[in-house]
C-alpha cells in the first residue's frame, strides 16, 4: 500500500539540478527509510525523490504531514540534497547512511538492491 499525499495538495515543482530539499520518513509498516517522490507516493529509492526548492519546505511538510495522519509513514524530516543528472545525494553523512543502507555490509539492504544512491556514503 502507498498513501498518495498529493491527492488534494498540488506537488511543489521539481528542482532540475542542483541543491534542493527531500522530504524522508519512516514507513510504519516496516520502519524502511522512504522518500516522497516525484508522483505523490513514497519510494525506497532516494533517486525517485522529488527534490524542491528551498523555498518549498512547508509545502513539504504539509505534505508529509497528511501521510503521518494517515498513519503510513513517521518521522518526518526535510534534508539537505544535491541533485544532479537525475541522481540525488543527501548533503549530510547521516542521510546518505539511512539512504543506503548498513555501511559495513553493502551487500545487505539498499545497496545489494539497487535502491541506494549513485555515491558512497562516505564522501
Amino acid at each position: 500500500m502507498n498513501v498518495m499525499v498529493s491527492d488534494v495538495t498540488p506537488l511543489p515543482a521539481c528542482v532540475a539540478d542542483g541543491a534542493g530539499k527531500v522530504l524522508s520518513a519512516n514507513r510504519l509498516a516496516d520502519g524502511e527509510v522512504v522518500f516522497l517522490d516525484r508522483a505523490g507516493g513514497w519510494s525506497q529509492r532516494i533517486d525517485d525523490a522529488l527534490v524542491a526548492a528551498k523555498a518549498d519546505e512547508v509545502g513539504l511538510k504539509a505534505l508529509g504531514d497528511r501521510a503521518v495522519r494517515a498513519r503510513f509513514v513517521t518521522a518526518l524530516e526535510i534534508i539537505d540534497v544535491e541533485h544532479k543528472g537525475g541522481s540525488v545525494r543527501p548533503v549530510h553523512i547521516r542521510e546518505r547512511i539511512r539512504a543506503l543502507g548498513p555501511t559495513v555490509r553493502p551487500d545487505l539492504g539498499k545497496q545489494a538492491e539497487g535502491f541506494g544512491g549513485h555515491f558512497s556514503a562516505v564522501e
